[in-house]
This record gives C-alpha cells, sequence and structure tokens, in this order.
C-alpha cells in the first residue's frame, strides 16, 4: 500500500475503527512503529522425567510443623530417597503428623530423635520444625555423621548462621535448604536455563514481587511471633534472596537498604506483614517486596513474580497464575533483542530431588551450591536484623 493509498483508506475507515481489525503487522505498517514478533511455545520435558533414579539413599523426617515438609518428602522419593522414620518432638501439633502419615504410610513413627540420629543406615534427615529449632537439629544430625535437608527459613540468626558454618567444616556434612520457589518451580528452572545459554545477556538485576495468603485461623501460634519465624524478611524472603544470588551470580554481596512493618495484625504486635530489601552483589543487584496480603479471589496463595533484567533482554516469570488469563501457574516470558516469546514451563523437569540425592552419595553440591545457599541466608539475616520498622498512623 503506498502512501496516497493508505491515506485514503484510513480518511474512509477512521482511525477509531481501523486499529481493532488489522493484524499487529498491519497496524504497525499504519503507525509507522516497526512490528514484533510473538513466539509462543511449551517447553520440552526431559527424557530423565519418570526415569528410575540412578542413586538410593535412606532418610527420615523430624519436624513436620509446616506441610512443606509433604513436598520435600516427596522430592527426595522422586529422587531415590527411601523414607524410613518420620518424628515430631511437638506433641502439641498432632495434625502434622497425622497428615504425613496419610501421605507416606510407610514411614516408621520414631520413639525419638536420638533413633534416628543413631542409626547408622539414615544418610539424611529432612526437617520442618517451628524455624528457630531447625538450624539446632541441623547441627545435631551433622554431627552424627548424616546430611540434612530443611525447609525455608534453615536458619533464623546470624549466631546459628555461624554455627552452622563450623559444624559443616568441622564435619564435611551438607546443609541444605528448599528454596522451593526456585528449586521446585519449573519456570524458574528454565530460566536458569536460558540465562546460562546467555538468552538475555549479562543480568544486571532481580526484582521479585512475593504476595503470600495468610489464611490466618489455620496458623499455629509461633507463626506469629517473629523470634520463631525470624521475621518477614528471613522467612518468605530467603526464596527471594536465593533467586538474585544464583541467577545473577553473585559470589559476595550485602543489604543495601530494608524495612519491615505490620500493617494490619494489631492484636500480633510480634508479627510483620510486609518488608522489602534492596541488595548489591559482585555481579548484580537486587529488590524484593514481600507481603501477607494476597485477597481470596485470586485462588492461588499468591501472584509471585519474578522480572530479571539482562544487557540482551529481559524475563517476567508468573509462577504460580496469570491474571492476564493463561491457566495455572509457570508461565516464562522472554524478550530479546529479536522477539517476544510466551513458554509454557508446565513440562519442565524438576531436578532437585535426583540431584539431591545423588549429592549424599557422590559428596558433591549440584542439586544446590552450599556457599550459594548460606550467602542468601546471611543476606536476608542481616537485613532483617538491621531493618527499619514502619509505622503508618493513617
Amino acid at each position: 500500500m503506498d502512501a496516497v493509498d493508505r491515506r485514503r483508506f484510513l480518511q474512509a475507515v477512521g482511525p477509531a475503527s481501523l486499529i481493532p481489525t488489522l493484524p499487529g503487522s498491519m497496524f504497525a505498517q499504519a503507525t509507522g512503529v516497526p512490528g514484533s514478533r510473538i513466539v509462543e511455545e511449551v517447553a520440552a520435558g526431559s527424557p530423565e522425567d519418570g526415569q528410575k533414579p540412578k542413586y538410593n539413599i535412606k532418610f527420615a523426617v523430624i519436624g513436620v510443623e509446616h506441610n512443606h515438609i509433604l513436598s520435600i518428602t516427596a522430592a527426595m522419593l522422586r529422587g531415590g530417597g527411601e523414607l524410613v522414620y518420620v518424628y515430631t518432638p511437638n506433641t502439641a501439633y498432632p495434625k502434622g503428623l497425622a497428615d504425613f502419615k496419610a501421605r507416606y504410610p510407610q514411614a516408621k513413627v520414631a520413639r525419638s530423635e536420638d533413633e534416628i540420629l543413631n542409626d547408622p543406615e539414615i544418610q539424611l534427615v529432612c526437617s520442618a520444625l517451628i524455624p528457630d529449632q531447625r538450624a539446632p537439629l541441623g547441627i545435631r544430625v551433622m554431627r552424627h555423621g548424616k546430611d540434612y535437608l530443611a525447609d525455608k527459613p534453615g536458619i533464623v540468626t546470624l549466631e546459628q548462621l555461624a554455627e552452622v558454618r563450623k559444624v559443616i567444616k568441622e564435619t564435611g556434612r551438607t546443609y541444605g535448604i528448599l528454596f522451593s520457589e526456585r528449586l521446585e518451580v519449573r519456570a524458574a528452572i528454565k530460566a536458569g536455563e536460558l540465562i546460562k545459554a546467555g538468552a538475555i545477556g549479562k543480568v544486571v538485576q532481580t526484582i521479585n514481587i512475593a504476595p503470600h495468603q495468610i489464611s490466618a485461623p489455620t496458623r499455629p501460634d509461633w507463626f506469629w511471633d517473629a523470634s520463631r519465624y525470624g521475621g518477614i524478611l528471613c522467612d518468605i524472603g530467603s526464596h527471594q534472596m536465593d533467586q538474585f544470588v544464583y541467577y545473577t551470580g553473585s559470589t559476595v554481596a550485602d543489604v543495601t537498604a530494608s524495612q519491615v512493618a505490620n500493617v494490619r495484625y494489631p492484636q500480633y504486635p510480634k508479627f510483620q506483614d510486609f518488608g522489602d530489601m534492596m541488595v548489591h552483589g559482585n555481579a548484580g543487584a537486587g529488590y524484593v517486596r514481600l507481603d501477607w496480603f494476597t485477597p481470596d479471589g485470586l485462588g492461588v496463595w499468591g501472584d509471585g513474580r519474578l522480572f530479571i533484567l539482562g544487557t540482551e533482554g529481559y524475563m517476567e516469570l508468573r509462577k504460580y497464575a496469570d491474571i492476564d488469563g493463561r491457566k495455572g501457574g509457570n508461565h516464562l516470558f522472554v524478550v530479546d533483542q529479536k522477539v517476544q516469546r510466551y513458554i509454557d514451563c508446565k513440562n519442565v523437569y524438576l531436578p532437585f530431588g535426583p540431584q539431591f540425592v545423588a549429592d549424599v552419595v557422590n559428596r558433591t553440591h549440584i542439586a544446590q551450591d552450599q556457599t550459594q545457599a548460606l550467602l542468601a541466608t546471611e543476606l536476608v539475616l542481616k537485613a532483617q536484623k538491621n531493618a527499619k520498622t514502619l509505622t503508618f498512623t493513617s
């Protein structure tokens, strides 16, 4: 269409009727905006998915105070673990043990922690104890010659972190923390693969928006006490700091600023329902916003979003929901110098379970880099300790 014909066409139909009816490429021509190619794809699965695990270990569970222990156990079983024992020292929470046994009836209920720690066949202990008890348990586990995998937050004070590092060095054992929002999210796995392949150049910054649904009536007493769960930055923020460290590749980092608040729950003065933090590392920068304000209307527990800025493009992950209308979660959007891509990641293989079991056998750190995990932990503990407390008076 030459310039004269285009002018006559626009005059005949009018701009208001033209824009909704023309295909994107014609609209770009009519308005002078360069066209952009949009590609939609479904990420392929892996031949490893569904295969028999290469390695086998025997493991036990101590502490079922958070239902994350169900998915932690599932990951170890997927990886080749044989569940032998379960034990909970919290007799005030019988529902946790009942739910666990309903899901995993093969687990023998141990008579004590010592029965597990003194069993030479147990190679790994997994735990979702009350958060302030997780590091002391992990230290006892490692000193008994076993590896450890905790729910997040795996450590709630800098003093605990120092002791964990000391015992790792003394024993040579592994102190794992299952940051599930990266390690068990298919879109996050795919994003890591693409970043390693150079899809968006060098990563410059990560931005995490991490809202959570509080479901207040279901929460135990310790949930409302920051000294027990570590505070909002330490607790749910540990997921996001793991992502900052991993995707930027930072090996040295520090906290730029942090703040917390209790906006909605004055009846629980030790609780924090909002927080954010800025960090900087030797390979990138990061920002994290956390809250407990997800409304019931969303339909899932949180609209977790991750933005990764690179020198040659950027990514957005909609991990659990896409309010634009796509069903389910694991949505990955990638924009580079040539194309916009939407990748449905529902089929992406989750490697953490098999890799962690292999690490226990081979004394490696493929599933989770030990140094990275503890750096992410150190950052949230510093952010929590030094956070400014906000007060909203109106």
